[in-house]
């Protein structure tokens, strides 16, 4: 790269008129870290010492931890850039856009079988994700359980929402900051999902809504939001009270009605009342979308819906922030046009079929155990049979040195005993990708087998030696590995190096 640079007076520090980045001063200087620099820089050494940096980050493609979307086709790249530069907030300005986004409501209620008419408007809005859906969706439940208690006089002061201890963080969040007690079903082993039963059972007329999980973010598994309309509709009856259900189908919206349309899970239920979902997931949209879904107007409180004037004209709002970008929205309509049902379906298949591929895979090492489902967000998630000589976060490590992002985690409450590893089936992720992910497995299984024997008779020999008559206690491979790690650290932090 060739930086161009005026050129100054003698006796300045400036560089050559024209020069190469790594033949500058750049390359030497300390980077900014604190603050600002006092003086500017030339554009081609800003983007080189970024670029640089970068490189540093993980291939987003093999980062299997994340369900988000790493590719899109270059005609949508296009459209993104094209659109970077527009704030979605000014729908006056932009009026477009904001027909995209209504279309994108439209046909996402339609697909969730939303009881509106083929012409109807559906109610719902574009997020920056399904964090911000839940929010919004929780503020809509939490506003009408108040009125309602209101109007029957009652105590309006202790909300509270059921959900499995498996559902994501942002619910989390959303308990917190706006001060609703979550009621958590705990698990158990061998079931990673909220169980409706009990979860109906911790339902009081407090509650204001039981969120259920269309895609656990730990298994990939479908909560049965079917039988839990079901008991709660007969609980509903029993009290008098009208706990309704949301669903969190962030990653699995986008998954059932293609791979499995005969799930009730939607709209078809009598008691949900409003669904999210993430369009940066299975959407196939890059990371920033979301959307949330009512089944009606009277779900979404009037009163939470703000009126502005200031941009142009009386815009309708409801949403936790303002201003933000509309390239993620124009992406989701051009996927949904540009795929329709029959591609969304293929894609789907591929997902299931190449997460089939890696669950055999995987299985027939003979040294894991599946703990995922084969329904469900197409993931494989699988533990250690024996983990007396290492552990998954140790395989999960040493997957890095071959480029893969492989996440390691414990369950939640009450199966925290269980440790997993997880691999996330995406668009882009190809069934050669999914054999060469177990040969780099099975490579990691030899290598941590041959360190853990080689550590066991170490440790026999130090046991063996004894020390004034009496015998060393006997290290683990643990401590022993830690030791041995302790110590190359401490080399490595003494050595004094040269030049190269």
């Amino acid at each position: 790269m060739v930086v161009s640079v005026a050129a100054t007076g003698a006796g300045t520090d400036a560089e050559p008129v024209t020069s190469t980045f790594f033949a500058s001063r750049y390359v030497r200087d300390p980077l900014p870290r604190y603050r600002m620099p006092e003086r500017s820089i030339p554009r081609e050494a800003a983007y080189q010492i970024i670029s640089d940096e970068l490189m540093l980050d993980g291939n987003p493609r093999l980062n299997l931890a994340s369900f988000v979307t790493t590719w899109m086709e270059p005609e949508c790249d296009k459209l993104i850039m094209g659109s970077i530069n527009k704030n979605y907030v000014d729908m006056d300005e932009y009026p477009v856009t904001t027909e995209l986004q209504n279309r994108c409501v439209n046909m996402i209620a339609h697909l969730f079988n939303a009881p509106i008419r083929e012409d109807e408007t559906a109610v719902g809005v574009g997020t920056v994700g399904s964090s911000e859906a839940i929010m919004l969706a929780g503020l809509a439940f939490k506003r009408k359980w108040q009125n309602k208690r209101k109007e029957q006089g009652k105590p309006y002061d202790k909300p509270n929402i059921v959900t499995g201890a498996n559902v994501q963080v942002c619910w989390e969040k959303f308990a917190r900051y706006f001060e609703v007690e979550l009621k958590e079903v705990k698990l158990s082993e061998g079931y990673y999902v909220m169980d409706p039963v009990k979860a109906v059972e911790m339902v009081d007329e407090n509650t204001i809504c039981v969120a259920a999980i269309l895609g656990s973010t730990l298994t990939g598994e479908f909560e049965d939001v079917k039988q839990l309309n079901d008991l709660l509709t007969e609980k509903n009856k029993e009290t008098g009270w009208d706990v309704p259900i949301h669903v969190d189908a962030a990653s699995g919206g986008f998954i059932a009605p293609f791979l499995y349309p005969e799930l009730e899970w939607d709209f078809r239920l009598p008691l949900v009342k409003s669904i999210n979902v993430s369009g940066h997931k299975y959407g196939l949209v890059y990371a920033g979308v979301g959307w949330v879904i009512w089944r009606s107007k009277e779900d979404l409180p009037e009163e939470l819906i703000f009126h502005i004037n200031y941009l142009g004209t009386d815009q309708p709002t409801f949403t936790l922030n303002f201003s933000k970008g509309s390239s993620q929205i124009i992406a989701q309509y051009y996927q949904l046009i540009r795929l329709g049902f029959e591609g969304y379906k293929n894609i789907m298949e591929n997902c299931k079929g190449n997460a089939a591929i890696l669950r055999e895979g995987i299985a027939a090492t003979g040294r894991f155990d599946i703990v995922s489902k084969d329904a469900g967000v197409p993931l494989v998630a699988f533990s250690l049979r024996d983990s007396s000589r290492f552990s998954v976060f140790d395989i999960s490590e040493n997957l890095r040195r071959f480029g893969w992002i492989v996440p390691a985690y414990t369950m939640p409450a009450d199966a925290e005993h269980v440790a997993v590893l997880r691999v996330v089936i995406r668009e882009d992720f190809s069934r050669s990708f999914s054999e060469r992910l177990v040969n780099d497995v099975l490579k990691i299984l030899r290598e941590l087998d041959a360190r853990a024997t080689h550590a066991v008779r170490v440790s026999s020999a130090t046991a063996a030696q004894s020390e004034d008559g009496g015998v060393v206690a006997r290290k683990s491979v643990l401590e022993i590995e830690r030791e041995v790690a302790a110590r190359w650290r401490d080399a490595v932090n003494k050595k004094k190096t040269g030049p190269c």
